[in-house]
């Protein structure tokens, strides 16, 4: 979508300008009136100018730079987020880039240049074509593009956006829609260099980090790995900023060039553990193989995690198998806010970055270390010509990965004002919590209270109890479990295990099994974290083994099964529900028999208490049939209300849509009409006369072949005489006029039957940009001969395929 000139009415009224604004965007234009509206000097400037009142601290809406840099570095590519917290949303949106104390009447005034990712969803302005905006105009509440920061010397640049919504134009010259970078010094190039404040934040956050893989061959084909293609386990920690588990421009750890180089968590993990001072929570979660699956078929991998006062930072890392040394992940990010709350939510699109381990340019390298070891630096599109990432022009990486941290709940008193779009306050889920909850749906408790103190202060055993309270019971008939809970405890300082004065640590993640197929050995690791303060020798062990079964018979008929992927999420937002797990075949069994062991499992899940009765629905239903058989469509799924409406209000959404593909849909041949029959070949007695057709469209995908395009009939003029010499003559005469008429009318056109005709026209526009179109070019008749007597001197058409590549 492209804005026309603003009309000579409104061009002087900003207030007229600012309520037509966000209704303009519905006009469309052809590529023809396009071409003809010309640059009015100063629109951008007045775009500027075009805004509502300032909603001081208003965080709805905000703008966000990839890394969240102070600096920018000339001539580098930045990824800007433009978001909406929901429920909010946004119809339309400016975006410019700025020299900071400029008003941008000027072209000079503008810094940088934008760079569009997806043109469904962004474009530049016709009027202004340094400010991007929006290609049509929906409902949204996140778009990206890029941002190629200005050559050395432009100094300090202000990214600024308005948001359009409900006819509404918000636009902040502070605040959450504005953001000043400033050229980063030379001296300063490849190291991170982000200083990360003091978190004024009370009480604690729990949040859930989700990874979404979405490196495949579909969005990077070059070279890309078929076999083996994964993301190792996801390994991390939410920490001090006195701990640095890897940055850009450091140099990589023993324990992050194991997961770069071979996706082993162990080494870094016992690396995290030991900051134990510094590291409030270790993050961890199960590899993903293949390295994209649907979320239909296997959940995005997650864990949970807490953060701190002083403890708030999260770094996480996952490699990208295979590879050199290449991984994704985030460093250092900041949880805390300035307003001394916790972040709610962050959503980060993720770039490949070199561990500077090992020199390999491709996905399956051969091992070649790098020596002396280089920095961490992220991976550029002109690294190498051999790299999948290689472009000439120097482009953009295209996201591999997309993180997503949620704030779950907040326990303790919270020292912020700013409100929030969800809950203020919530309990954290208590870690003592059963992993299979037996209570009704129809009974609604209050959270479980702390454990009480343990009724033994000895280590003999005793007992210590928790209570919850019962709320409400939606059907009486259903009887509700007890309100009370008792679990085995001992005294302070008391443990089952023998040597207690040595202090180990958690046992690190069992190894993978030894074997692909029945009972093999796995291991785990622990190391000590205090040794007795006399000096004794610990003698609690620091590894063991079991025994793993993977496939037990390994029979012809069994079946070999992934592991089991994550839990999604849990299906209500508060009180109980349930949440599934999936696991695909990885290998059917040899004999050609069906697979029989289950591919998915349910259980119940209890997320923290509802402030309300709350909204009872009932499962997803799976998903529908794609609409179409063949080509794009829809399908949908639904959940129904299960809770009575007049206990409270519900606003759940019960039915959802999304797309489906299936194979291109089939194409049948396609041919223009007859031609008119040719002239008879003889001028007398028996002969042949033809007429053709063209291919208009070749058959695709499977279509219908093409017919013939070329028919042949017999005819007869006239009787041939029976003198021969007489019947010679009148042909030798009829060849020689022919020939000098040919001669004659040579230079003029191009000669045809009864007439000389124009040369083709060029081919015109096709018609579609793929999926099948179609272009035509024409012969008109510059001149008919008047001693003609055939029919078939007339304007000519001639029409064929083009751009028949899928879309």
């Amino acid at each position: 979508m492209r804005l026309s000139p603003a009309s000579p009415k409104l061009s002087g009224n900003p207030a007229l300008l600012a309520l037509a604004l966000p209704l303009v965007v519905a006009l469309a234009f052809s590529d023809e009136t396009l071409d003809r509206v010309p640059k009015s000097e100063g629109y951008c400037s007045r775009i500027l100018r075009v805004q509502g009142a300032r909603r001081e601290g208003y965080t709805e809406f905000s703008l966000r730079v990839e890394g969240d840099p102070d600096f920018y570095k000339p001539g580098t590519s930045y990824r800007v987020t433009l978001s909406a917290a929901p429920p909010s949303y946004f119809r339309g949106f400016t975006l410019i880039a700025l020299r900071e104390s400029r008003e941008g009447d000027k072209e000079e005034d503008h810094a940088g240049t934008f760079q569009i990712i997806d043109e469904e969803e962004t474009q530049f302005m016709s009027n202004c074509p340094v400010a991007v905006t929006e290609s049509t105009p929906r409902r949204r509440t996140r778009i990206q593009v890029f941002w190629i920061a200005p050559p050395a010397g432009t100094g300090c640049v202000i990214l600024k956006a308005s948001i359009v919504q409900k006819r509404i134009i918000y636009f902040q010259d502070e605040g959450s829609l504005t953001k000043k970078l400033c050229e980063q010094d030379s001296t300063f190039d490849g190291v991170t260099d982000r200083p990360i404040l003091d978190c004024c934040a009370c009480g604690t956050a729990k949040y859930r980090l989700t990874f979404y893989g979405n490196w495949s061959e579909k969005t990077h084909p070059k070279d890309y790995p078929r076999r083996a293609n994964h993301w190792s386990a996801i390994i991390g920690g939410s920490h001090s900023k006195n701990y640095v588990l890897w940055e850009y421009g450091g140099y990589a750890s023993e324990g992050v060039k194991q997961v770069a180089e071979l996706g082993s968590p162990v080494k870094m993990e016992e690396e995290i553990r030991q900051q134990s001072d510094e590291v409030l929570t270790v993050i961890k979660a199960k590899a993903q193989w293949p390295a994209w699956q649907p979320l239909n078929v296997r959940a995005a991998p997650s864990a949970e995690f807490s953060v701190d006062r002083t403890r708030h930072l999260m770094s996480f890392l996952t490699m990208m198998g295979p590879s050199p040394d290449w991984n994704v992940g985030l460093s250092a990010e900041d949880l805390c806010t300035k307003e001394c709350g916790w972040v709610q939510k962050v959503v980060q699109d993720l770039i490949p970055w070199d561990a500077g381990t090992d020199s390999g340019v491709t996905y399956e390298s051969p091992n070649k270390p790098t020596i002396p070891q280089e920095k961490i630096r992220p991976l550029t599109s002109l690294d190498h010509p051999q790299s999948p990432f290689y472009d000439p022009e120097g482009g953009s990486i295209i996201q591999v990965a997309r993180v997503v941290i949620e704030r779950i709940a907040r326990k303790g008193e919270q020292c912020n004002i700013v409100p929030d779009n969800v809950d203020d306050i919530v309990a954290d889920l208590a870690p003592e919590e059963k992993d299979e909850d037996d209570t009704p749906e129809t009974c609604i408790y209050s959270n479980w209270s702390p454990w009480s103190a343990c009724s033994s202060s000895t280590c003999d055993k005793g007992k210590r109890m928790r209570q919850r309270m019962l709320k409400a019971q939606l059907d009486l008939s259903v009887p509700c479990p007890d309100t009370q809970d008792f679990q085995p405890c001992m005294g302070p300082g008391c443990s089952d295990e023998d040597g207690s004065t040595c202090t180990m640590s958690e046992w690190i993640t069992w190894s993978p099994c030894s074997i692909s197929c029945g009972t093999g050995m796995r291991s785990r690791e622990r190391y000590v974290k205090q040794f007795p303060e006399d000096g004794s020798v610990c003698t609690l062990p620091t590894e063991e083994t079991e025994k793993c079964t993977v496939n037990e018979e390994c029979s012809p008929s069994s079946c070999l099964m992934t592991e089991w992927g994550e839990w999604d999420e849990c299906s209500a937002t508060c009180g109980m529900g349930m949440k599934k797990r999936h696991r695909m075949v990885k290998m059917s069994p040899a004999d050609g028999s069906m697979c029989k062991a289950e591919t998915s499992q349910a259980e119940k899940c209890m997320m923290p208490e509802c402030h309300t009765i709350p909204c009872l629905l009932s499962p997803w239903s799976e998903w529908s049939d794609c609409s179409v058989t063949c080509g794009k469509g829809t399908r949908t799924r639904q959940r129904m209300l299960k809770s009575l409406a007049e206990l409270g209000d519900c606003n759940e959404e019960l039915e959802q849509v999304e797309k489906c593909m299936l194979p291109e849909c089939p194409i049948d041949c396609e041919l223009t009409e007859w031609s008119p029959w040719s002239e008879c070949n003889k001028s007398c007695g028996k002969g042949h006369t033809i007429r053709t057709r063209m291919i208009q469209m070749e058959p695709q995908f499977g279509g219908a072949p093409c017919p013939e395009a070329v028919q042949r009939k017999k005819c007869r003029i006239r009787k041939c005489l029976r003198n021969p010499s007489i019947q010679k003559l009148r042909w030798r005469e009829a060849r020689e006029s022919r020939r000098s008429e040919q001669l004659r009318e040579e230079s003029d056109g191009e000669q045809f039957p009864g007439c000389r005709m124009r040369p083709w026209t060029a081919w015109s526009e096709c018609t579609k940009l793929c999926g099948g179109g179609i272009q035509e070019r024409y012969m008109t008749v510059k001149k008919r001969f008047k001693s003609s007597q055939f029919t078939s001197c007339k304007d000519k058409k001639e029409i064929r395929a083009c751009n028949v590549h899928s879309c």
